[in-house]
């Protein structure tokens, strides 16, 4: 008797109240939450047996308002035990977003963290985002900045675009020698280590990279009885390509807009289902290039591939809302994320370095000379090297920048101090192959002969056996399909002897256009399949937490003056063959040739 005194009476409801509640229900939908909360307070008032429950919607209707003023003194008169359902948790929330409106974290906290918790998944990110700040109420920034990062995959657009900034402003509050020590402690599938490195880049620092985990190739086919459907496949109606044809770019537009075609036609082969495809000039400019993605929305895309220059990329990812996905062909200022619709693919030369000293340090080489160009390309590599070969171990042993005038490097390759190195070296370089074909006899000269590294510079595009004979033995990066070392693609001196963007020095971003177009129907896979990459034509293709597509390069080796797939090559996997879901297919619009030249460095 004593027990059941204390649990409240479940009364009927009469129609009179039913008839107030719904009332008060539809003031509030209506967007009149004064009027509603006036209305659950009578009810309140009318109803003994249900008051808890009334004023806690008066006080929830009060919180729609933007009154918590008005609404802490309705939450402290109400009995917890005498609510049911999820309206603990609810009233929990409310009290601590009201406490922290009247600036007492430490209780906001508490009611957030409070063990045995059992969370609605509705509610869940309201509590997350409270705890989160809470903790940053408290001064626990990292504490704040996990909790942000735990809330990352139950948001979405733009409430997830601002928690995403919130976290990384929390993580760079921290400072960057912080940061630094714990990304040090991380292990390498540590989900807070992308977001720490994220924060790194944003105060300046180059910081090591964690390369993409290889574990299954996109396209795979699904089984069933009579199945032609290839998993993550996902090809939509329309797709506009956004490329510079002003003078400055048109040639690296030319080139990449070849590479995207010759890649479209090949994909008729699979008999998959094709998009059909505009192509709109974006002007080289930040303006231009938001005209352009505007008119292509008005038209009708589904998926925007483009824009190319940095300026556009930035005034396009920069909009208020992005209502057409977007792959863009290069990088921000990497001070911002790519939207929740948009991804950055390019070819950096900081994903090379890295991997150059990933590769270097599995060959067991820990000490490291490195010899680099004056080029922007190459002093961006040196330095992603450097991050990524300390961070595993190594040493930088010295550094020498050769001269862009003349041909002795002999103050360079002294400064190295070369001679006294043991087993465990090597060199590492990052330069055009002019300069490397200079550099190497002279190295030989003074009788340094330690194994040599570089980035893809060091290739000219076209095999020269006579003059890359300077080369021999030297181990780069590059695109696999330029090597015909990715199977499924067609056949790059196929290619090559047809179009001339495809060599020389326009030829990676030949390849980087093919593979522009064979990420279309697999982006969304890729994003949310962690694991899942492309075998492209620049590389092994993934996708990490932040929407940048990142390259796993081949590795070359210059044989009898010709480059050819080192034994340390990665593996490469076949693209999926066989037939795919048959549809028609339309022919692209707007496809001019235009002339090729040099490539742009990304």
């Amino acid at each position: 008797m004593l027990l059941s005194a204390c649990v409240p009476s479940v009364v009927p409801r009469s129609p009179a109240e039913i008839a107030a509640a719904q009332n008060a229900a539809d003031l509030s939908n209506r967007g009149q939450f004064d009027q509603s909360a006036q209305a659950y307070l009578a009810l309140a008032a009318q109803t003994p047996s249900r008051v808890d429950h009334y004023k806690l919607l008066a006080a929830e209707a009060y919180r729609e308002e933007n009154a918590l003023d008005r609404a802490a003194p309705l939450v402290t008169g109400i009995q917890r035990d005498r609510l049911s359902d999820d309206e603990p948790v609810r009233l929990d929330l409310l009290r601590a977003e009201i406490a922290l409106r009247q600036r007492d974290p430490a209780t906001a906290l508490r009611l957030t963290t409070q063990p045995d918790l059992s969370v609605p998944a509705n509610l869940r990110p309201r509590l997350l985002i409270l705890r989160a700040d809470a903790l940053a109420g408290t001064g626990d920034l990292w504490g704040a900045a996990r909790t942000r990062v735990e809330m990352d995959d139950v948001l979405h657009g733009a409430d997830r675009e601002q928690n995403r900034d919130q976290t990384l402003t929390l993580l760079t509050k921290l400072g960057a020698q912080p940061l630094k020590q714990r990304a040090a402690a991380m292990q390498q599938g540590d989900r807070m280590l992308p977001w720490v490195n994220e924060a790194l880049g944003r105060l300046g620092v180059t910081v090591a990279q964690a390369q993409p985990n290889l574990e299954q190739a996109v396209g795979t086919l699904v089984p069933g009885s009579g199945a032609s459907v290839r998993e993550g496949y996902k090809m939509p109606a329309h797709v506009a390509l956004l490329l510079p044809n002003s003078d400055g770019l048109a040639a690296a537009g030319a080139a990449i807009r070849e590479g995207f075609f010759a890649a479209y036609f090949q994909s008729s082969d699979t008999h998959a289902p094709r998009a059909t495809v505009r192509v709109y000039d974006s002007g080289g400019n930040a303006a231009s290039a938001v005209k352009a993605y505007n008119q292509a929305v008005a038209d009708g895309a589904q998926m925007v591939i483009g824009p190319l220059a940095r300026p556009e990329v930035m005034a396009v990812l920069g909009q208020p809302s992005l209502p057409v996905p977007v792959l863009a062909l290069n990088h921000s200022d990497n001070k911002t994320l790519p939207a929740g619709t948009a991804s950055e693919f390019a070819l950096m030369p900081e994903d090379e370095g890295a991997q150059a000293a990933d590769h270097m340090i599995e060959r067991g080489l820990h000490n490291t000379y490195v010899l680099i160009s004056g080029d922007d390309f190459a002093k961006r590599a040196a330095a992603a090297f450097k991050a990524e070969l300390e961070a595993k171990g190594g040493q930088i042993t010295g550094t020498a920048q050769l001269p862009a005038s003349g041909v002795n490097y002999g103050d360079a390759v002294n400064a190295l101090n070369a001679g006294n190195a043991g087993t465990d070296a090597g060199i590492f370089i990052s330069m055009r192959a002019e300069q490397a074909r200079l550099l190497l006899p002279q190295l030989r000269i003074v009788r340094i002969n330690l194994p040599v590294f570089g980035t893809s510079h060091i290739y000219g595009g076209s095999d020269n056996a006579t003059a890359d004979r300077d080369l021999e033995g030297v181990e780069f990066c590059g695109a696999p399909w330029l090597f015909d070392a990715q199977t499924g693609l067609p056949g790059y001196h196929d290619i090559a002897a047809q179009l001339p963007a495809a060599h020389g020095g326009t030829a990676q971003l030949f390849a980087f256009g093919m593979d522009a177009w064979n990420l279309v129907p697999y982006l969304d896979w890729l994003h949310n399949h962690p694991g899942s990459y492309l075998p492209g034509a620049t590389g092994q293709l993934t996708v990490d937490t932040f929407g940048h597509v990142k390259r796993v390069l081949t590795w070359l080796k210059f044989q009898d003056g010709v480059a050819r797939p080192s034994n340390a090559s990665l593996q490469m996997d076949s693209t999926p063959d066989g037939p795919a879901p048959a549809s028609s297919a339309s022919a692209p619009a707007g496809t001019t040739p235009m002339p090729a030249t040099q490539p742009n460095g990304g």
